[in-house]
C-alpha cells in the first residue's frame, strides 16, 4: 500500500470526477471488506478511507494520556460501587469512546480462544467469509466492514464480525465453523 501526505490527499479531494458513492458501493458489493483489499494486493488506500488529516502531526510524543480502566471487582456486592462503575463507564464513553475492563471474570484462556477464532475466521477463504457478510443488523451473525459505511464521511480501515447472544443465542451449527 502507498502512504500519502496530507497535501496529496487535499489535492485529490478537489477531483470533481471522484464518485464516493460508487466507490463505497463497489467495495460493499465485493463482500470481502478490508481483508479483501489487502488480499488483492492493493497498492493505494482507496479514497473512501482517507480523511485528509495527517495524524502524524497530531500525535504528542510526550503525552500522558492513558486509556480509562474500569474495574468490575465486587460490583454485584456493593450498590454504591455499582453506581460508581456505571458513572465511570459513561464518562469513558463520552470522553474517550472506549475503555479497558478488568476483573470481569472471563478467564484469559476463553478470551484467547475467542481472539484465535476471530483470527481464523478472517484468514479463511474469501468465499466462506462472504456467506456471513451483511448489512442487516437483525442478523444473529454479522460480518461487514464499517456498520455505518454509507453514512460516515470516511470509512474506517477495519472489518467486523459480531454475534448477537441475547435474547436468543445462535445455535452452534449456525456459527462459522472456525469459531464454534
Amino acid at each position: 500500500m502507498e502512504a500519502k501526505s496530507s497535501n496529496q490527499i487535499k489535492e485529490e479531494s478537489n477531483d470533481s470526477n471522484y464518485d464516493r458513492k460508487a466507490e463505497i458501493k463497489a467495495f460493499d458489493d465485493s463482500k470481502t471488506g478490508v481483508k479483501g483489499l489487502v488480499d488483492s494486493g492493493v497498492k493505494k488506500i482507496p479514497r473512501m478511507f482517507l480523511s485528509g488529516i495527517d495524524i502524524t502531526e497530531n500525535v504528542a510524543s510526550d503525552s500522558n494520556l492513558s486509556i480509562p480502566v474500569i474495574d468490575l471487582q465486587d460490583i454485584h456486592n456493593n450498590p454504591a460501587l455499582h453506581n460508581e462503575v456505571v458513572t465511570k463507564i459513561r464518562s469513558a464513553c463520552q470522553e474517550w469512546g472506549f475503555f479497558q475492563v478488568i476483573n470481569h471474570g472471563i478467564p484469559i484462556s476463553v478470551m484467547d480462544q475467542m481472539i484465535d477464532g476471530i483470527r481464523r475466521f478472517h484468514e479463511q477463504d474469501t468465499d466462506v467469509r462472504k456467506q456471513f457478510y451483511s448489512r442487516d443488523l437483525k442478523k444473529t451473525i454479522l460480518y461487514n466492514s464499517n456498520t455505518s459505511l454509507y453514512l460516515d464521511k470516511f470509512a474506517n480501515w477495519r472489518d467486523s464480525l459480531g454475534c448477537s447472544m441475547a435474547p436468543n443465542p445462535p445455535k452452534p451449527e449456525n456459527l462459522p465453523t472456525v469459531f464454534r
